[in-house]
């Protein structure tokens, strides 16, 4: 079963770059908004936004795959409760990840303005912030429940 294996590997490490990835970018950026530096701000969430695109953005491609593969090599109908439960989480998260990237591009943008013009982070920044920070939070509970619905896989429908 080499096969199965190697997908479950490549399912946990992807689930744990989407995790690691959303819980890193949420500290770093809110430990740069909370300095009011727009130079600081621009500059992280400029990293934030590349760290969104080459690891976030990979791992949600490819773990759906791995996760396919693995219910179809173990046998799992993917009508099973807690898979059901799981891929329709993954469609939530997803709901509030696209505006947050787009959040994100915007944010640093202004904070670039900001910082270029040698003054404060406009009120459209901190709007801005708030929604993304308020968006987080859905997201953050859903993935937590993934995982718990991926290693415990209960029967949630039964």
């Amino acid at each position: 079963m080499p096969w199965i294996d190697l997908l479950r590997w490549l399912h946990v490490i992807g689930a744990t770059v989407l995790f690691g990835t959303g819980a890193g970018i949420a500290f770093f950026m809110l430990a740069a908004h909370r300095t009011r530096d727009p130079g600081l701000v621009a500059h992280v969430s400029g990293t934030v936004v590349i760290a969104d695109g080459l690891f976030t953005a990979t791992a949600a491609i490819l773990q759906p795959l791995t996760g396919y593969g693995l219910v179809r090599l173990v046998g799992w109908p993917l009508t099973e409760g807690w898979v059901l439960l799981s891929l329709g989480l993954y469609v939530f998260i997803g709901l509030f990840w696209l505006p947050v990237v787009w959040l994100q591009i915007r944010m640093r943008d202004l904070a670039r303005a900001a910082a270029a013009a040698g003054g404060p982070l406009p009120p459209a920044y901190d709007r801005l912030f708030r929604i993304w920070f308020r968006c987080g939070w859905p997201a953050f509970a859903a993935m937590l429940t993934i995982l718990w619905l991926m290693t415990a896989k209960p029967n949630v429908f039964g």
